[in-house]
């Protein structure tokens, strides 16, 4: 069995009024969060960063202190069974401008009901319930 980790972000923008989630239109069809494979000697934080701006352009982030969560999955990889570890952060992004990586088909903004709605696997769903309440535990202060 293979063993893979990655790291990513529940991004959102904030206007004062409203909060916008991202989402990523993956090439194999399903909407999530942007994340990649953590690289040799890298830092789960590094890679958040490094993969936001190589999928979306952005890189006006602030990561939201006290907010980590991790998914467990598997998936087939070339016929053989692969264990894939997910740790995500929250993310506040202070640009919309998206500039799509070739991996990505499309990308949408959307607010918690529609970004729940429009999110395909379970655990990513799961994981935006986790972000949107740890935002409104924390209150206006962002």
């Amino acid at each position: 069995m293979l063993y893979e980790r990655s790291a990513g972000a529940v991004m959102f923008y904030y206007d004062g009024k409203r909060t916008e989630y991202l989402l990523l239109l993956y090439g194999a069809g399903h909407w999530d969060f942007p994340k990649g494979n953590i690289e040799e000697n890298e830092e789960e934080l590094e890679t958040v960063r490094r993969e936001i701006f190589e999928e979306t352009g952005i890189k006006n982030l602030v990561f939201i202190p006290n907010f980590r969560h991790e998914i467990r999955y598997f998936y087939r990889k070339k016929g053989e069974l692969v264990n894939k570890e997910v740790v995500f952060y929250l993310v506040r992004s202070y640009e919309k401008e998206v500039r799509l990586s070739s991996e990505h088909k499309d990308y949408a903004w959307l607010d918690y009901e529609n970004a729940l709605r429009r999110l395909t696997y379970k655990t990513a769903k799961e994981t935006l319930v986790r972000a949107h309440d740890f935002l409104a535990s924390i209150g206006g202060r962002l």
